[in-house]
């Protein structure tokens, strides 16, 4: 798909880390980029300063995301390129030790459910929206198509660690919606992808470098190559990549260095 200037996007999470990255990313290829987050302040500095729009979008209520593109494509026409980084999710182990109680607790029930809402029903609440405007669009080239859309998952889909339960599986349910909905979309011209990051230096892995000064050069050295954490932009440039590429489609890729994570 041939980015040109002025072309809709939306990036939910734009406001910090992978997701501010990403709508800067897109900017500067030439596209206008709507970004949803909850960080008002941030958001709305980010998206002044790449010449976007900020919406304040909850992407855990169903009503948030429908106004939020519904403002956004009055502002800026109908999206051609969705690219969503923001997610809920808590963590801890199935079966864990309470020192309070002494005794064994499990992970809620609960607790599950809100990741599972964070992640994995708000992916597919974004992308579903996101198709439904872009399928009825006039397509954009001779191969008929209208749209790119771009989901978050993470190395923990394959590789989830000690604690990360409902974020890996998850997570692993975001790859497992790529195919299914790429061949959904097929007809219509929509292309469906996503990308497993490994450790990334967002703003929250940052601050451990300062806390945590040998667990940060730890960090680092545990990446094959290049040793130390990827760069916010790395992540961006393949999201343009994806964007601009029409023969990607149905895939979920690795951007991890080549690590592979150990239980903890």
């Amino acid at each position: 798909m041939k980015l040109t200037q002025g072309m809709a996007a939306v990036v939910t999470g734009g406001a910090s880390g992978l997701g501010r990255a990403s709508a800067a990313a897109l900017a500067q290829a030439g596209l206008t980029v709507a970004i949803f987050d909850i960080n008002d302040e941030d958001g709305e500095a980010h998206a002044k300063a790449i010449g976007g729009t900020f919406h304040h979008v909850d992407i855990m209520d169903e009503a948030s995301v429908e106004a939020g593109f519904a403002a956004a494509r009055g502002a800026n026409g109908q999206e051609r390129v969705t690219v969503h980084c923001a997610m809920a999710s808590r963590r801890g182990k199935t079966i864990g030790w309470d020192k309070e109680k002494g005794g064994y607790k499990r992970l809620s029930t609960e607790d599950y459910e809100f990741g599972a809402q964070g992640i994995l029903v708000a992916s597919y609440r974004v992308a579903s929206i996101s198709a439904l405007g872009m399928a009825n669009a006039e397509p954009v080239n001779d191969d008929g198509e209208r749209g790119s859309i771009t989901l978050t998952a993470s190395v923990a889909a394959q590789d989830g660690q000690i604690g990360q339960t409902i974020y890996g599986s998850c997570k692993s349910g975001v790859n497992g919606m790529v195919l299914p909905m790429a061949r959904d979309l097929m007809d219509l011209g929509i292309r469906v992808n996503s990308v497993m990051p490994g450790i990334f230096a967002t703003p929250l892995m940052l601050g451990m470098k300062d806390r945590n000064p040998q667990m940060w050069d730890q960090l680092n050295a545990s990446v094959p190559f290049p040793k130390r954490l990827g760069e916010p932009e790395e992540f961006a440039s393949l999201i343009v990549e994806i964007a601009r590429n029409t023969y990607i489609n149905g895939h979920q890729f690795r951007l991890d260095g080549a690590i592979r994570m150990p239980p903890k």
